[in-house]
């Protein structure tokens, strides 16, 4: 697999208030790899300054490039999708009219035509509410329309940004049975921050932890599941 994402040195801020502090990491094409911390750890930040949308120092690579210092749409426009913690849709909108901005960076009407009827297929809730505004749908749904929307442009690379968020517990276990679908069915690399540990290391591929803006401990997805102090901290046990 080669290398898709590539952070070194990375420091971010908002303000005076320095966040993440000579934060490294990397991303293969392919993979699936999670960030564990608890709330304020610096997780939301960390997809925030590969964005381009906080202030930042060091360097951020996606596919050979540096992206650090570009503008959001820019990077969007090189395969980065985000999809917020919060979900991030346009709640005025339709399902349709928001699916159908999910892929406005590109021109390939019958490729969008496509990719509609997949997502439809991939999540039938979301076709049965074509028609209705995203913000009249459950917190779940809402989750499955901002994954669906992220996907119509077909990134390379997928952030996702505490997807189990505010969702109960069965429609969290099948989201995240989704996303291993999608990774596995795509191949788009998938960059998951995420609390409920269990699940995110249950597709992830690797994972690292950050604390107080630095990473403290890495490895593959099996390691950090018995490592006794992720286990302690992340995991219950």
């Amino acid at each position: 697999m080669s290398l898709l994402l590539k952070a070194t040195n990375l420091d971010a801020r908002y303000g005076a208030i320095q966040v993440l502090r000579q934060v490294n990491f990397e991303v293969s094409e392919g993979e699936v790899v999670v960030i564990l911390g608890a709330n304020g750890a610096g997780k939301t930040t960390t997809l925030r300054a590969i964005c381009g949308m906080v202030a930042t120092a060091g360097s951020v690579q996606f596919a050979g490039q540096e992206i650090r210092g570009k503008d959001t749409a820019d990077i969007v426009r090189l395969g980065v999708a985000h999809v917020p913690q919060g979900r991030g849709t346009f709640p005025e909108l339709s399902v349709m009219d928001n699916l159908q901005l999910g892929a406005y960076v590109r021109k390939d009407r019958k490729g969008i035509e496509e990719d509609l009827e997949r997502w439809f297929e991939a999540f039938p809730r979301l076709y049965e509410r074509k028609t209705q505004a995203a913000g009249s749908l459950s917190g779940g749904e809402q989750q499955m329309l901002a994954v669906a929307r992220a996907m119509m442009g077909r990134p390379k690379l997928l952030l996702l940004d505490e997807p189990s968020l505010g969702l109960a517990p069965l429609i969290i276990e099948d989201l995240f049975r989704r996303f291993g679908e999608i990774n596995r069915e795509t191949g788009t690399t998938m960059l998951v921050v995420e609390q409920n540990a269990n699940l995110a290391l249950g597709i992830a591929t690797r994972g690292y932890v950050l604390e107080s803006g630095r990473i403290e401990l890495s490895g593959t997805a099996e390691e950090l599941r018995t490592n006794e102090a992720v286990r302690e901290a992340y995991l219950g046990a």
